[in-house]
């Protein structure tokens, strides 16, 4: 599964990259880092209950992307929001692993992957 998380990586490192911008303009790639933010929100919560021991692993993924894309003022907001948004509607959806909360983490993941392989195919330099 690590591999799968090698584009996560490759995204932050990609983000990292891109000049830091002086007002709080929205970027054209806003949109799928509120996505994969909401992912990591949901993959945090659901690993958690799914007995991973991954501890805060998806959270810190949050932050590194967070430290990375640098964002400020609404667009930090927004991000943020995103995280909590999917860590917060799959906690009232489930209070224990089911099959469900598996089948989710694997669609979540590979979404989360495919997110961060398009972004950097797209926007890393």
């Amino acid at each position: 599964m690590s591999t799968r998380f090698l584009a996560i990586f490759a995204l932050i490192l990609a983000c990292a990259s891109v000049p830091a911008r002086a007002q709080d303009v929205a970027a054209p790639f806003d949109g799928d880092l509120q996505r994969l933010a909401e992912i990591l929100g949901g993959l945090h919560y659901l690993r958690g209950i799914c007995g991973s021991n991954e501890g805060n692993k998806w959270r810190n993924e949050m932050q590194a992307l967070i430290d990375a894309e640098t964002p400020s003022g609404e667009r930090r907001t927004r991000m943020i929001a995103g995280f909590n948004r999917g860590y917060n509607g799959f906690q009232q959806t489930y209070r224990s692993c089911t099959p469900a909360a598996t089948v989710a983490i694997r669609r979540y993941i590979e979404e989360g992957s495919k997110i961060s392989r398009d972004l950097t195919a797209r926007y890393a330099n």
